[in-house]
């Protein structure tokens, strides 16, 4: 089996590549996703393809993605090149987006990471909107952290009867 892996991994190397539209990874110039919704006007932006997943197998959003590939950390020498902010900025001058949803994390390089976004999408016509943030579904509050629970109370709503 190793030697099946290691056989495989070159060509994988060669072959997989991002996707022109979503900086997903991709073998084709385009990904599937991007090929099927072209035409939509919600872009959602998230940190990695696996965020992708997870949305897609939730079935709650069928517009289209940009992949960070991670955040924002000058510590780590990761600035805005290398998130493909050149790249999103291309994309929303073409006029096609009309709401970014920006589907972040809530850790620290995250919140860094959306509040530069938010500054970078100003100057587009675009509206900006970000994930709610709070206490999950069946979660318990003795276990939810100060943040989570402040992020609970800003977003609370009432319920519809």
């Amino acid at each position: 089996a190793a030697n099946i892996l290691a056989s495989l991994l070159p060509r994988l190397a060669q072959e997989v590549g991002y996707c022109q539209g979503c900086r997903d990874f991709s073998e084709a110039p385009f990904c599937s996703l991007c090929q099927q919704r072209a035409l939509r006007s919600q872009l959602c932006i998230v940190e990695s393809p696996l965020d992708v997943y997870a949305i897609e197998e939730s079935g709650v959003y069928t517009g289209r993605y940009f992949v960070l590939h991670g955040f924002l950390s000058p510590i780590d020498g990761i600035g805005p090149e290398d998130l493909g902010v050149q790249q999103l900025a291309y994309l929303l001058g073409q006029n096609e987006i009309h709401e970014v949803i920006l589907a972040l994390d809530g850790s620290i390089d995250a919140r860094s990471t959306a509040h530069y976004l938010f500054q970078r999408l100003e100057s587009f016509e675009v509206k900006v909107t970000q994930l709610a943030q709070g206490i999950p579904m069946g979660g318990s509050l003795e276990y939810a952290d100060a943040a989570t629970l402040a992020k609970a109370f800003d977003h609370r709503y009432e319920d519809e009867k």
